[in-house]
């Protein structure tokens, strides 16, 4: 499981079964990582990671609670929807429901991203 701080609150995502994800999982097996981010697009949050993962882009169209790579080196947080070539990294699981969209595109600069 992947906790993603973003200020206050404390979300919690699924990995998906890609090797992205086993890079970012493995990457955080060494303590958590801190990711500048910025609202894009009115529909997602995204941040450069400290490295690049496998990137095994698929055309996709991004739903709310997404977690996606693109590049592969930006972490997007996905709180609208957009289509557009991603690998996946996981999906939030966090029961924040319709509040979900809010805590994403809140004016936090920084999350935390580390394992639980």
């Amino acid at each position: 499981m992947l906790k993603i701080q973003i200020g206050p609150v404390a979300l919690q995502a699924s990995l998906a079964q890609t090797a992205a994800a086993r890079a970012l999982e493995a990457m955080l097996a060494s303590g958590p990582v801190q990711v500048l981010v910025e609202n894009y697009g009115g529909f997602e949050k995204v941040g450069q990671l400290p490295q690049r993962l496998p990137q095994t882009d698929d055309w996709l169209t991004a739903q709310p609670g997404d977690i996606l790579l693109f590049q592969g080196d930006s972490i997007v947080l996905s709180y609208g929807s957009n289509a557009w070539d991603y690998t996946r990294l996981g999906r939030i699981e966090d029961p924040a429901g319709a509040r979900l969209a809010e805590v994403l595109r809140g004016p936090e600069r920084e999350i935390t991203l580390s394992l639980c």
